[in-house]
């Protein structure tokens, strides 16, 4: 995708989306694969907060969250923890992954934010393979300059996904801005010093969000509340 023109007036050069929960409605379909998972694995089940709680780490670290009482689970890639990251990534990629929807408003949210200038990127916590299969379900594919997923990097709250885009766009810390429904998201940003926006649309309640230190700059109730926010933000800056 070739680098946009630049616009007259943007607060910011790169906007980093998360997707599930961000993007893509997403989370119903992730609580149900993991509790098929368990369910095929003979393990007990898990409250939804606590497997909703995870949403937005990798694989690897959800395993180590969701089965941390096991022995085998600090390491995802032997006992159980192996066991659970592949019926999990067969199930999804079989089932479950085609459960989610693009949240309303998001392709013309894009189609204003690419018109208007801004450099397009992904961080997420979803494997390569899972993102590339939404992109394409989606029309996204192409849509965006450059994207990051948990099996090119260290897992959020770590801020190499962002640090990664960062130096590939060639974009500053305070040219960017963070968009994601989750903590890890928030934390991702800190980290990497760069602003970020809440969307109270996933993982975590708009409560944890707005109490997060440090604090995102706005807590939106829907993605296509972006571009209005972007706008104001440009006004006052």
């Amino acid at each position: 995708m070739p680098r946009p023109p630049a616009a007259d007036r943007r607060a910011y050069e790169l906007l980093i989306f998360d997707w599930d929960g961000t993007l893509m409605d997403s989370l119903g379909g992730i609580v149900a694969c993991t509790r098929a998972t368990l369910a095929e694995l003979g393990l007990p089940q898990l409250p939804e907060a606590k497997i909703r709680g995870a949403v937005g780490l990798s694989i690897a670290e959800t395993v180590r969250r969701l089965a941390g009482d096991d022995p085998g689970a600090g390491d995802p890639d032997a006992g159980i923890g192996a066991r659970i990251r592949a019926t999990y990534r067969r199930l999804w990629l079989s089932t479950y992954g085609e459960r989610g929807v693009l949240f309303a408003g998001v392709g013309e949210l894009l189609d204003e934010l690419e018109d208007a200038g801004y450099l397009l990127a992904v961080a997420t916590g979803k494997g390569r393979a899972g993102l590339d299969r939404d992109l394409a379900a989606t029309g996204l594919a192409g849509r965006f300059h450059a994207t990051r997923t948990a099996d090119e990097a260290h897992s959020k709250p770590h801020p190499q996904m962002v640090l990664d885009l960062l130096d590939e766009l060639g974009a500053r810390p305070q040219q960017a801005l963070v968009v994601g429904d989750s903590l890890w998201d928030l934390q991702m940003a800190a980290a990497a010093a760069t602003p970020a926006v809440a969307v109270a649309t996933g993982a975590h309640p708009r409560a944890e969000l707005v109490a997060a230190s440090p604090a995102p700059l706005a807590c939106l109730a829907a993605i296509r509340d972006l571009a209005p926010w972007l706008r104001s933000a440009a006004r006052a800056d």
